[in-house]
């Protein structure tokens, strides 16, 4: 057996809780039944398995949409933020398109959006589309200010996500609804990683779109949801066609299971959230703590206090993240997003701000959750400084510059 596939075989700490998440004991409960028991088709109409499935479905809806002050009715199902995400941008600029088809279209997306975010505006750019990437300040936040000069009468809608995948950035949501709002502009927001670990309010925050990911916060895989505001109404036209689920908007049989378990997994998310919160930010400082004072050149990516609880994004100066990776087999971190990890360029989020190609690829992704105790933080930290500390024993300190 080679080293790789013994590696394998061992179950290494996971810290990398803005990848995915483990999906929660009570939402495996809640979700057993609909594969056997409870198994109709949750649009069949005519008997009872069907409406059993539709009753779980619309509870489910209903959670998701109480959660961010929503009605149920502005809750539709998809595979997951991705499409979600597509839906929403590209059903916004194809609406636009088929009933104002002379009026020049603009969009507005930040530099360091996720990547299904970032393509989708490439392909409508290819198409006609102007498209303006707003850069992103040195701490990962949107310049509200640089955002108002991008807005203009062709912008047709503005997306930038609430809670950053990478460096665990939070945006400042209602200032950016408020501005969008006072300029007749549709505002979207990927809120994947935001989800029962920020309080969010659409209504509050004057949100017109809004994408969720139910793998995030320890529920299944393959299912999410996209929040389409009713009044004013938002009017997108859907990505495929099909039998005319989900209001028109997303055709296609719904997982009973999967919606039942996402809405599990919002409910219990809700009722820890506060407490949660506090104990991950507690872990996250104590973690960043013995990091930055046992070892020199430890710099945080991103804003100090407007992150995930859970997240930290760290450059090691002088180390090469691939390498310290490879030397702490017992813990899984990772350098970045799970959805380019195939890549080897550097994160386009740590170029986006400020990092050269050298501080990016010394930055490390390390993300805590539900399952994380202080002892693994403890752990953690012990690896991580004595591989770092013979990494650089290995090879003299380069500077960071």
């Amino acid at each position: 057996m080679t080293e790789k596939a013994r590696n394998r075989n061992v179950k290494p700490l996971y810290l990398d809780y803005q990848a995915t998440t483990p999906c929660d004991p009570r939402v495996l409960e809640a979700m057993i039944p609909y594969f056997r028991d409870s198994f109709g088709n949750p649009h069949s109409v005519d008997h009872a398995y069907g409406w059993d499935a539709k009753d779980a479905v619309e509870r489910a809806r209903t959670t998701l949409a109480d959660a961010i002050n929503a009605d149920p009715r502005e809750i539709t199902f998809t595979s997951g933020a991705t499409e979600a995400n597509n839906l929403a941008i590209q059903g916004v600029v194809a609406f636009r398109r088929r009933h104002m088809p002379e009026q020049p279209l603009h969009i507005v997306v930040a530099a360091s959006e996720h990547k299904c975010v970032l393509e989708c505006a490439r392909s409508l750019e290819q198409d006609g589309v102007r498209v303006t990437y707003l850069p992103v300040k040195s701490d990962g936040l949107v310049d509200i200010q640089e955002l108002a000069e991008t807005i203009c009468e062709d912008t047709c809608l503005v997306s930038i996500m609430a809670a950053n995948n990478e460096i665990g950035v939070i945006q400042p949501l209602a200032e950016i609804g408020a501005l969008c709002s006072e300029r007749g502009v549709l505002f979207h927001s990927d809120a994947a990683q935001a989800l029962i670990k920020i309080p969010l309010d659409v209504e509050a925050m004057q949100v017109s779109l809004m994408s969720f990911s139910s793998h995030k916060i320890y529920g299944p895989m393959g299912i999410g949801a996209l929040y389409v505001r009713r009044r004013p109404r938002v009017r997108l036209l859907p990505l495929f066609q099909g039998g005319g689920q989900e209001r028109g908007l997303r055709s296609g049989t719904l997982p009973t299971a999967l919606c039942v378990g996402f809405g599990k997994a919002v409910a219990v998310g809700l009722e820890c959230m506060e407490e949660e919160s506090r104990r991950l930010v507690g872990l996250r400082d104590r973690l960043l703590k013995r990091l930055q004072s046992e070892l020199e050149g430890v710099h945080l990516n991103g804003h100090a206090s407007r992150r995930l609880p859970g997240n930290l994004n760290i450059a090691f100066d002088g180390i090469d993240a691939a390498e310290l990776i490879k030397a702490v087999p017992e813990i899984a971190v990772s350098m970045g997003s799970a959805c380019t990890s195939a890549s080897v360029e550097t994160s386009y989020v740590l170029r986006a701000i400020g990092l050269n190609e050298r501080q990016a690829m010394s930055s490390l992704r390390v993300g805590l959750g539900r399952d994380t105790s202080a002892e693994d933080v403890e752990r953690a930290a012990d690896l991580l400084i004595a591989a770092v500390r013979e990494i650089r024993n290995a090879v003299p300190l380069a500077s960071s510059a």
